[in-house]
């Protein structure tokens, strides 16, 4: 009877140190998987890349990305060390293309818009040609989360990285973007398909 105590008292034990360690251990995870670049590349930074997915915390935004056939990011340095470009595409259900240029000033693993509504922060990746941005709009109001790459199409692990990513933020499960649809060309004047998009409306999604 005591050695039958005993062996319970063991096992016991054992499950509440494996849940503890179990407790411990999820937070962990999540500050190593959303933890920000501790040191931008700007020679990995610069270049054209497409959405590959995104998550918002505003859900009306959210119905908006899964209208878009496709969207860039294209970073590419300028006169200093910290000031760059940065310009966005994107392509609605029309096919109808939008472009927004912006002049921004690196802080670490962040930069700001000119008018400061919007701070973006470069979040860590084990994805080798992704740059994984989240924009903290309006002062927390809202989240926006997008993951970009030098390829149409990553590898199933990849996308499984960004969607526990996108859990741990909390926000709602990411919109994949279709790697067949094509991607606007490189901005033109002379093209009169070309629609230039305020910078309002592109720090909106």
């Amino acid at each position: 009877m005591i050695l039958t105590i005993r062996v319970m008292l063991a096992v016991s034990a054992m499950v509440l140190l494996c849940l503890m360690s179990l407790s411990h251990s999820a937070p962990l995870a999540c500050e190593d998987l959303v933890q920000p670049l501790n040191q931008l590349d700007r020679h990995h930074l610069e270049g054209r890349r497409a959405m590959v997915a995104g998550s918002l915390s505003h859900l009306p935004f959210i119905e908006r990305l899964r209208l878009r056939n496709s969207a860039t990011a294209t970073f590419s340095s300028i006169t200093n060390e910290t000031s760059i470009s940065f310009r966005r595409s994107s392509m609605n259900s029309e096919n109808k293309c939008h472009y927004a240029s912006y002049n921004i000033s690196l802080e670490g693993s962040s930069f700001s818009f000119d008018n400061g509504s919007v701070t973006t922060t470069f979040i860590h990746t084990s994805c080798h040609d992704c740059i994984l941005l989240s924009f903290d709009v309006e002062s927390g109001k809202r989240q926006h989360f997008y993951l970009f790459s030098r390829r149409r199409q990553l590898e199933q692990e990849e996308i499984e990285e960004f969607r526990a990513q996108v859990e741990c933020l909390n926000l709602p499960p990411p919109v994949v973007m279709d790697p067949t649809k094509k991607l606007c060309p490189e901005q033109t004047t002379s093209d009169p398909s070309v629609q230039t998009e305020e910078k309002a409306e592109a720090q909106k999604d």
